[in-house]
């Protein structure tokens, strides 16, 4: 074992591949493995690294390793990610947040645990975000700006300054919010959306009148 904590990766798809790269350039821990679905064979491999068995397996998997991070992507349903981000809770393991280092993260700026911020995306003063988040690549996040749990702020996207984003929210790639839009928890923002109104709670269908 390296000098460097172990940690696991929950989840093997498309996400968990971008979430390695960022890990090994970060370089704070060492990938002991992925846990997968329960139909994936142990002794299988993601970019090297070996397939430590399913969900179920997670309890057990504490008591070696002590991190664990969700690494479930999130587009119309954030549930996998929430349940997955509770049992590792339930499991004790230790959960942290991941940075970039090609992103930048101001120091006045306040990111939850499980959150991960993905290359060249920027996060400017006095933004908070909460816990079990997706900063995805060259995501800007504007001075002031708030988002909640569980939420996925895709490529590109833009908040604006003093934008509020409920937990569970999706926002889809390369969106821009106006500066002091508030939208609410578990909705769906579309990718390419201009968004100039706020938006209420679960709204996964968005008005002409709320896009330019």
């Amino acid at each position: 074992m390296g000098s460097k904590p172990q940690i696991i990766l929950v989840g093997g798809g498309g996400h968990c591949r971008a979430c390695i790269d960022v890990i090994e350039l970060e370089d704070r821990f060492e990938i002991a493995g992925i846990v997968e679905r329960s139909d994936v064979s142990q002794g299988d491999s993601i970019l090297g690294y070996p397939i430590l068995g399913g969900d179920d397996d997670l309890p057990n998997l504490a008591e070696k390793f002590p991190y664990a991070l969700v690494t479930v992507g999130q587009i119309k349903n954030p549930e996998p990610r929430i349940r997955l981000y509770k049992t590792l809770l339930e499991s004790e393991f230790q959960i942290p947040t991941i940075i970039s280092p090609l992103a930048y993260v101001s120091k006045h700026a306040c990111i939850g645990l499980g959150t991960i911020v993905m290359h060249h995306a920027i996060v400017n003063a006095c933004v908070k975000v909460g816990i079990n988040c997706i900063l995805n690549t060259k995501a800007l996040l504007e001075h002031d700006v708030c988002v909640g749990d569980n939420c996925h702020i895709s490529t590109n996207s833009v908040l604006n300054g003093e934008s509020i984003i409920g937990s569970n929210t999706f926002v889809g790639s390369g969106s821009i919010i106006r500066e002091g839009i508030s939208i609410g928890k578990r909705c769906l923002i579309r990718a390419g959306s201009r968004v100039i109104k706020n938006i209420a709670d679960n709204k996964t269908h968005i008005d002409q009148d709320i896009i330019l």
